[in-house]
């Protein structure tokens, strides 16, 4: 098997669709027929309460845990930490422990790159590893993005969501130059759209034409949903909870538009070769 993609989900504003992107689509890739890891890289937690565990805060290891043992030369055991969801995908928790490790991030030896050297131990056993950031721009963000192939900005249709894409833009761009140089935007996905109203109608426009022709959008939009809102209670994606709704409708069409941008990168580069 080669390599995984690593991908992050980044975008420093919150509610926007991020964790739910990142279970759904890993859920989605995982029924392709891929082998995903999902990582909770959020003090918050609601990835790993997303699926399945309602108390982080008790949990004996997560990826503060294994992130420590990095900055501290120690051995990680194989699959440490990495918990199975009965979906199919593999998950690393998080929990409220991430906050203090963030700020000992600030004293640390390659303090960008430690998610990066545990990424590069496990990549070889998946063919995703997608990370669910925290809704800010601090170093725990720079980490993901120091791991990344590629991003991937969920991105709300409203003004103050299209006013924050530049600053995120910016250090996507800054971390390319002084990080890593492979970093590439994999493209924006617009989330929790009602394209019924005339402001999320003239914000997808507005996206289309300031970013369209430097930065792919998605062609699949996500609707917003009662139903979706709910899976995060339930430990299930929406794969499972309203398999003939609109946004698992959406989300299966993401994964199939995610799979189809891999499968030309990987055409491009075997011509190359």
């Amino acid at each position: 098997m080669s390599k995984a993609v690593v991908e992050a989900i980044v975008n420093q504003k919150g509610g926007v669709g991020k964790t739910t992107t990142c279970e759904n689509l890993g859920i989605g890739l995982a029924k392709k027929g891929k082998k995903v890891l999902l990582v909770d890289l959020d003090p918050q937690a609601s990835l790993t309460v997303a699926l399945g565990k309602p108390f982080p805060d008790a949990m004996e290891t997560t990826v503060a845990d294994l992130m420590k043992k990095v900055m501290d030369d120690e051995a990680i055991l194989c699959g440490e930490g990495i918990l199975k969801h009965e979906e199919g995908v593999d998950f690393l928790p998080a929990n409220i422990s991430l906050s203090g490790l963030e700020v000992s991030l600030v004293n640390a030896m390659s303090r960008e790159s430690v998610l990066k050297q545990y990424v590069d131990e496990v990549k070889g056993s998946y063919d995703y590893i997608l990370i669910d950031c925290m809704p800010s721009l601090g170093m725990l963000t720079v980490n993901a993005l120091a791991a990344a192939d590629k991003v991937l900005i969920p991105m709300q249709a409203d003004y103050l969501s299209a006013k924050g894409l530049e600053q995120l833009l910016h250090t996507i761009n800054k971390v390319r130059r002084q990080i890593n140089p492979k970093l590439e935007i994999d493209g924006i996905l617009l989330t929790m759209a009602d394209m019924r109203t005339n402001n999320a109608q003239n914000m997808s426009l507005l996206v289309h034409e300031v970013y369209g022709n430097r930065i792919k959008i998605f062609k699949n939009e996500i609707p917003r949903s009662v139903r979706a809102a709910e899976t995060t209670g339930l430990g299930v994606s929406i794969y499972e909870h309203d398999p003939e709704g609109k946004v698992a409708a959406a989300y299966r069409e993401l994964t199939k538009e995610v799979l189809a941008v891999e499968k030309k990168r990987k055409h491009q580069l075997e011509e190359l070769r």
